[in-house]
C-alpha cells in the first residue's frame, strides 16, 4: 500500500511540474516581447517532460524517449514543417547513426569477448592487486579507465570495463554503485584530454582545425590535474562505502571453483586481435577518414565470421533497449535544436557577457556544462561550433586573450561539454551505456541516484577545470 501511495505521489508531483512548465513556456516569452515558434515551445515541453519522467521514474526511459520522439515528429508534420512523405528522411537526418553504429558494433565485440572469461580474469587480478582495500581498488579501476578513455572512445571503454566491475562486486557481495559511477565519470574526464577521447572533441577539432598534438597540449595538463583531484572528490562522496575492507579470500574461493578463469584461449586471442585492430583504427580515424561506426561494424563482422559464434545468441545479448533510448533521444533533441532551441539559449547567455572575452569564456564553460548535463553533448557541440567560429573571428575577443595560437573559447567548449556530461544519467553516452549494462546484470541505477552524486561532482570538477584552464591560458 505504501509503495502504491509513493508511486501515486511521484506521478502527481511529476505531472504538476510538467503542467506548470507548460504554462510558463507559453506565458513568459510574450511578457518579454519574444516570439517563439510553437514547435519550439512544444519540443521544449516534450524534452522537459522526458527529464521529469526520468527523474521520477514514472515510465521506463526507453519507452518515454520513443514516445517523445513520436509525438514531436507528429507535431512537425501537423504544423506542415515537413511533408509526410519526407518525414522518414527528416528523422534519419536527426539520428546520429555514427554513435548508434559505434555502440552496436562494440556491443557485439564485447559480448563475444565476454564468452572468453576475460572479465573474470581482470576482476580477479584487479581485486588481488588492491589487497582488500576498497579505495585502492577504486583508484586502480578509475585510473585505468581514464587513461584508456583518452585514446579510445570512452563509450567503448565503458562497454569493456563495467562488466569487469560488476563481476568483481558479484564476488564480493558489495554494491558496485560507487565504482560504476566513478569509472563512468572518470572516463568522461579522461576522454576530454585528447582529440579522439570524446565525440565533441572531434567536432571541435574539425571546426577549429586543431590537430591531435595541439589538442593534448591545450587540454591535457588541465584534465590530468582535474582527474587526480576528482579521485579525492569521489573518495569524500563514498567515504562510508570505502571504509570497510573486503575479504580477498572470496576471490580465491572463486578461483578454486572455476577450473579455468579463461574459458577459451583461442577465442580470446581472436577477440583481442580484432579489438586491438579496431582501437588502432580508432586512433588513426582522422587520417583515414573512415567513421568510427564503420570501424566498429567491420570489427564486429570480422569477429563473428572468424569465431563462428551463434549470431542469434550474440544478438540476444546486445542491449537493444539502450540503442532505442539513444535513437528516441536523438530525435527529440534534434527537433529541439533544429528549430532554434540551443541557439536561443546560447545567444541569450553570450549576449549577457557583452562581448567581454573572459566573461564569454566563463559563460561558455558553465553553459556547456549545464546544457550537456541534460542535452546530449554531441548535438549541443554541433550547434555551438558555428557560434564559436564567429566569436573567435571577432578582433575584440581574440585580442582579449593575447597572442595564443588557439582561441581559449574552444577549450572552454570542450571542458564544459565533456565534464558536464557527468551531471545526469543521460548527460553522456557513457552514462547511458553504463546504466544499460548494469541493468542487464541485475543492478539498476536510477536517475536520482546518479544526480545526487553527479551534481556536486560536476560543479567541483568543472570549477577546478575552469581555474586551471584560466591559469594555463594566462601563462601561454
Amino acid at each position: 500500500m505504501d509503495k502504491f501511495n509513493d508511486v501515486s505521489r511521484k506521478n502527481i508531483i511529476g505531472s504538476l511540474i510538467i503542467v506548470l512548465f507548460s504554462i510558463l513556456i507559453f506565458i513568459i516569452p510574450p511578457l518579454l516581447d519574444k516570439e517563439i515558434q510553437p514547435i519550439l515551445s512544444l519540443s521544449t515541453i516534450v524534452m522537459v517532460s522526458i527529464y521529469v519522467v526520468l527523474s521520477f521514474e514514472i515510465i521506463h526511459r526507453t519507452a518515454i524517449a520513443i514516445l517523445g520522439a513520436v509525438v514531436l515528429v507528429g507535431l512537425v508534420i501537423a504544423f506542415q514543417l515537413v511533408v509526410p512523405h519526407e518525414s522518414l528522411d527528416f528523422i534519419i537526418e536527426l539520428i546520429d547513426f555514427n554513435t548508434i553504429g559505434l555502440l552496436f558494433g562494440m556491443m557485439i565485440i564485447v559480448v563475444i569477448l565476454g564468452e572468453t572469461g576475460i572479465f573474470n580474469w581482470v576482476a580477479v587480478k584487479a581485486t588481488e592487486l588492491s589487497k582488500g582495500n576498497p579505495w585502492r581498488l577504486m583508484v586502480i579501476l578509475c585510473t585505468f579507465t581514464a587513461i584508456v578513455s583518452a585514446f579510445v572512445d570512452n563509450v567503448t571503454v565503458i562497454l569493456l570495463m563495467v562488466p569487469v566491475t560488476l563481476t568483481i562486486f558479484r564476488f564480493l557481495k558489495r554494491s558496485p554503485f560507487p565504482y560504476i559511477i566513478g569509472q563512468t565519470m572518470c572516463s568522461n574526464i579522461g576522454g576530454a584530454a585528447t582529440l579522439i577521447g570524446d565525440p565533441p572533441n572531434i567536432i571541435i577539432g574539425s571546426a577549429a582545425n586543431i590537430d591531435f598534438n595541439s589538442f593534448i597540449m591545450g587540454m591535457g595538463p588541465t584534465i590530468a590535474i582535474t582527474f587526480v583531484l576528482s579521485l579525492f572528490i569521489l573518495r569524500s562522496f563514498f567515504s562510508k562505502e570505502l571504509k570497510k575492507n573486503f575479504d580477498v579470500k572470496v576471490i580465491e574461493k572463486f578461483k578454486d571453483e572455476e577450473e579455468h578463469l579463461i574459458k577459451d584461449k583461442n577465442l580470446l586471442k581472436k577477440s583481442l586481435a580484432v579489438l586491438t585492430a579496431v582501437i588502432f583504427f580508432f586512433t588513426i580515424q582522422q587520417i583515414i577518414g573512415i567513421e568510427v561506426s564503420l570501424i566498429a561494424f567491420a570489427g564486429a563482422a570480422v569477429l563473428l565470421v572468424i569465431t563462428k559464434m551463434n549470431v542469434e545468441k550474440v544478438m540476444h545479448e546486445v542491449d537493444w533497449s539502450t540503442l532505442l533510448f539513444f535513437t528516441g533521444l536523438f530525435i527529440v533533441i534534434g527537433i529541439f535544436s533544429e528549430y532554434g532551441g540551443i541557439q536561443i539559449l546560447s545567444s541569450v547567455v553570450i549576449g549577457i557577457t557583452g562581448g567581454d572575452p573572459w566573461s564569454t569564456f566563463l559563460s561558455i564553460i558553465w553553459l556547456s556544462a549545464i546544457a550537456s548535463g541534460f542535452v546530449d553533448n554531441i548535438p549541443y557541440t554541433v550547434t555551438m561550433a558555428p557560434l564559436l567560429e564567429t566569436l573567435t573571428n571577432n578582433p575584440e575577443i581574440s585580442s582579449g586573450f593575447g597572442h595564443v595560437p588557439i582561441n581559449p573559447l574552444w577549450w572552454a567548449l570542450a571542458l564544459g561539454a565533456d565534464l558536464g556530461g557527468n551531471l545526469t544519467l543521460i548527460g553522456s553516452s557513457a552514462g547511458v551505456v553504463a546504466a544499460g549494462i548494469s541493468a542487464k546484470y541485475g543492478f539498476r541505477i536510477t536517475f536520482n541516484q546518479w544526480f545526487k552524486i553527479g551534481l556536486p561532482f560536476t560543479i567541483s570538477t568543472v570549477f577546478i577545470g575552469m581555474v586551471l584552464l584560466s591559469i594555463f591560458t594566462l601563462l601561454s
